[in-house]
């Protein structure tokens, strides 16, 4: 397990290593939000399916089922709505988070943040599945971290975007529809 868990975290650390050099980048602190989660998985994986249809693993389908809708709509919706450009002042970017129009329909009408509530409801998800100490704090390091990466990435909507992005942050909540 733990072979998997380093040859996924060079994964990540290949992936990000544009934003692993700047600690300003919203990408950095989506690292060790991608860690947290992959840990999570990892530790839990011998009991996805322990009790199936207890109360809580029911949550936590439902929470990991509410995950891959969430991810989908929202690159769904940036690859159709948002467009696509360069960014000189945000190099580490990936190409996907270019887009060159606000998105605010969809999911992206009720949260700015899909795929990171995709991650957070990911982490919690798999937290469920077996629930002891070290794995409640991974989740909710995973949850600040990203808390952070969205905060950060907010300040960067809000210098490209302009006041309307901060229009849309006062309808809108972060990760969670109509709650937060």
């Amino acid at each position: 397990m733990s072979f998997f868990f380093v040859l996924i975290s060079l994964g990540l650390v290949w992936f990000s290593r544009h934003s692993l050099r700047n600690y300003r980048s919203h990408g950095f602190y989506r690292f060790f939000a991608f860690e947290g989660v992959v840990a999570l998985l990892m530790l839990n994986h011998p009991y996805w399916f322990d009790n199936p249809f207890s109360f809580r693993q029911m949550i936590s389908w439902t929470l990991l089922i509410c995950s891959v809708c969430f991810v989908v709509n929202g690159l769904n919706l940036l690859r159709i709505m948002g467009g696509q450009a360069h960014r000189k002042e945000m190099p580490e970017n990936l190409a996907f988070e270019n887009t060159v129009h606000l998105v605010d329909v969809g999911l992206y009408r009720f949260i700015r943040h899909p795929m990171y509530a995709s991650l957070l409801l990911l982490a919690w998800g798999a937290f469920l599945k077996h629930m002891p100490p070290l794995t409640f704090m991974i989740a909710l390091g995973t949850t600040l971290f990203l808390v952070a990466t969205a905060k950060v990435e907010e300040k960067e909507n809000l210098v490209f975007f302009g006041p309307k992005y901060g229009e849309y942050c006062t309808r809108s909540k972060m990760f969670i529809p109509f709650l937060f």
